[in-house]
């Protein structure tokens, strides 16, 4: 188990790179259209666990902390160790550049020879003035032989804005890794099946074409996914591999529509 551990704990920051990447975007549209699928639509689906996710870098820390001490402290939080977990308590930490985090989180984990999992439970759990609620289970697996990784986060969870509008997901994220011998050779995938629900709308998303990028790009460049958007059913096209913002959003009758996911 030393050795996955090892090699998750060199790689686990750029996991988190890639999940905090996208950072979400406030702006919203004037009329969100029943028969489509929007551009502030797609990015909620892309980066509804983006407030959680300013922790995950600690938690895989503090997870892999290899120490016999019963007690890890940092300047902002604190952490102590049980037989099947721990439990970490923030107070008025900047992560990633985030807002104040605040909170208590319950954390419990179980480890094989070849891979850890680990689950965390967010309650009344606060990023600046964003509210979480709900629990996050992570999965590592990696071959070191082969320069792979893997980073599966199962989410039921419930984010509250400052303004009272709430984001709820649910299901499983499996973000992949292979590292090559420059930027452009070094890949990040995305798979999985996730359902969100948002200002009374709910989309139901399955990766039909695992999505994929390379880390000398800031968008997914290839892959598809279906989105059910309360019925509607649209498949979208992340492209041919090159890399820019523009997705393409296909339609039951057929037509297409160009879509950024950019900032």
């Amino acid at each position: 188990m030393k050795g996955i551990l090892n090699f998750t704990k060199q790689f686990a920051v750029l996991a988190v790179v890639f999940l905090t990447a996208y950072s979400c975007s406030e702006d919203s549209e004037s009329v969100i259209n029943e028969g489509e699928l929007t551009s502030t639509e797609l990015k909620t689906i892309l980066e509804t666990d983006d407030a959680a996710s300013v922790v995950d870098s600690i938690l895989a820390e503090l997870y892999m902390n290899d120490s016999n001490s019963a007690k890890s402290n940092n300047e902002c939080y604190g952490a102590e160790y049980t037989d099947t977990g721990f439990t970490v308590v923030f107070e008025n930490c900047v992560l990633n550049g985030s807002d104040n985090v605040n909170g208590t989180l319950t954390v419990t984990y179980a480890v094989g020879q070849e891979s850890a999992t680990f689950t965390a439970t967010y309650d009344a759990f606060y990023v600046g003035e964003i509210e979480l609620n709900g629990t996050r289970s992570y999965s590592v697996d990696g071959n070191e032989a082969e320069g792979s990784f893997s980073f599966s986060v199962t989410s039921d969870m419930e984010v509250t804005m400052p303004n009272g509008d709430t984001i709820a997901e649910n299901g499983t994220r499996t973000f992949g890794f292979a590292f090559g011998e420059n930027l452009e050779t070094s890949t990040f995938t995305i798979d999985g099946n996730w359902a969100v629900f948002h200002d009374g709308n709910s989309y139901a998303v399955e990766v039909t074409t695992t999505l994929e990028g390379n880390f000398s790009c800031g968008y997914l460049t290839s892959g598809s996914m279906d989105v059910n958007k309360n019925g509607l059913e649209v498949s979208v096209d992340f492209g041919d591999g090159s890399c820019d913002e523009m997705v393409t959003v296909i339609y039951p009758n057929g037509a297409t529509e160009d879509v950024s996911i950019g900032d």
